[in-house]
């Protein structure tokens, strides 16, 4: 397990219930140093650019392989299965009938995640040469990293990467002598939520309004600029030359079951010892809030998690015994996510939580949809009376019927996303909703919603 921030970088973690063999890290590994993101640590350090060789010795389809058997799955938060994903490209090697296109989603719009910004921070080789071996397995001749507007620091930073891996041979023509011709560079969105959307993500990234495409056709077949286009995530490319450098078998030995590797864990909310860790896939939710994170800063008791980010349904203390896997939470009713868990103590409103992810749904919906559009206006219309003091009775009736509008009518998860985690706010804690309209009062704070507001 590793903190950012805290050194060693090359700590050591196990505990009891998970297994007994330690894990390295692969995501972390010099975090906190503040040249570690330099070409020279990276290669020196870290093995730099080893996979990469390893890699170009085989054949294209062999790294695709590779991949498919190590069990790799998309950290963006659907979990689908990278190799499987990369499959997907065309088999033609035939360059000039079209150009296949690689594209890293680094647009990291979920509240309560952090987790791709510290490694494009300290790693950004790790990024570059995960994307190359990815190139190379599809046959990719550009690749594009598209990052969210405000992270305009980082993108220097990357920029600065990009640069050195080209003197050094590793991004351009004929890479290490391999007959690979692939280049890369830095894209800036406008920070919109909606683009880390893959198929919105192109949109903008082709210069047009940011908004979801009908699918299909799927990017493997028309992408970027019509041609093959493949998207990942930047923790999921991230994790390429970890899997190379083992072998996809050492690879697969580590988490859970059809959920392999590590992954990185970002705590924050209500908790003692908030930041980003890297642990197995499958480690307990409760091991992390509890043990990893300490419990809560205030030393109340535990109220709720939303374990992925704000698109998760919240999971109550009960259920904190789940493996932190994509399977496991499905079954648990929620969802893995980005792997942003958000802490809430007793002493928050749960009312007032819906209510601020439902402003952040509502601002960014991009408008193409109308069920997501109106839907998420008047969700947050509605929570904000009754946050206010004047809620009405049928109100939550009202918010469930507008919901069972918008689930699954949306061409992009934006709308479901917003559905998920009030649905299960409302079932879960329908007592606060109900005593804000009946009583005008806030149960947890005692006091009158209008004077609180």
């Amino acid at each position: 397990m590793t903190k950012i921030r805290v050194k060693p970088d090359r700590q050591r973690y196990t505990f009891d219930g998970f297994g007994s063999e330690a894990f390295p890290n692969f995501l972390l590994r010099g975090a906190g140093d503040l040249n570690n993101w330099r070409l020279g640590v990276y290669v020196e350090a870290h093995e730099g650019y080893q996979a990469l060789r390893k890699a170009l010795q085989m054949d294209p389809q062999d790294v695709v392989q590779e991949v498919r058997s190590s069990g790799l799955r998309g950290r963006g938060g659907a979990g689908f299965l990278a190799g499987l994903k990369w499959s997907f490209m065309p088999k033609d090697t035939d360059n000039q009938k079209f150009v296949r296109y690689l594209v890293c989603n680094a647009d990291e719009g979920e509240p309560g995640t952090f987790k791709d910004r510290v490694i494009i921070e300290y790693n950004p080789h790790q990024l570059i040469e995960g994307m190359v071996i990815a190139a190379w397995a599809m046959q990719c001749r550009k690749g594009f990293i598209y990052f969210r507007g405000e992270f305009k620091w980082l993108i220097d930073k990357m920029d600065a990467a990009i640069q050195e891996a080209r003197d050094a041979g590793y991004l351009g023509n004929n890479i290490l002598g391999s007959g690979l011709d692939f280049d890369l560079d830095t894209y800036r969105g406008a920070g919109a939520y909606v683009c880390g959307e893959e198929t919105a993500l192109l949109n903008s990234l082709e210069g047009r309004r940011g908004e979801p495409r009908v699918k299909p056709p799927f990017p493997a077949a028309k992408g970027a600029y019509g041609q093959p286009t493949n998207v990942n995530n930047v923790e999921t490319l991230a994790n390429v030359p970890a899997i190379m450098r083992l072998g996809a078998q050492a690879y697969a030995a580590i988490g859970s079951k059809n959920n392999t590797g590590t992954r990185l864990f970002g705590i924050s909310g209500h908790v003692r010892n908030p930041g980003m860790y890297e642990m197995p896939m499958g480690t307990p939710l409760r091991y992390l809030v509890e043990t990893v994170g300490g419990g809560t800063s205030s030393g109340l008791p535990i109220k709720a998690v939303i374990p992925g980010g704000i698109s998760a349904p919240v999971l109550k203390p009960e259920d904190l015994d789940t493996p932190m896997d994509f399977d496991a939470m499905i079954a648990k009713g929620s969802m893995a996510g980005s792997g942003g868990a958000i802490v809430l103590d007793k002493s928050a409103c749960m009312v007032q939580a819906a209510l601020r992810a439902a402003r952040f749904y509502a601002h960014e919906s991009c408008g193409q949809c109308t069920p997501c559009r109106e839907g998420c206006h008047w969700v947050k219309m509605i929570l904000s009376r009754i946050e206010y003091g004047k809620g009405r009775k049928g109100d939550l009736e009202l918010l469930e019927n507008i919901v069972s509008k918008i689930n699954m009518r949306t061409l992009c998860p934006l709308g479901d996303a917003a559905c998920g985690l009030l649905e299960s706010i409302i079932k879960k804690f329908r007592s606060e909703f109900e005593a804000h309209i009946e009583q005008g009062k806030c149960p947890v704070a005692g006091e009158s919603l209008l004077v609180r507001h």
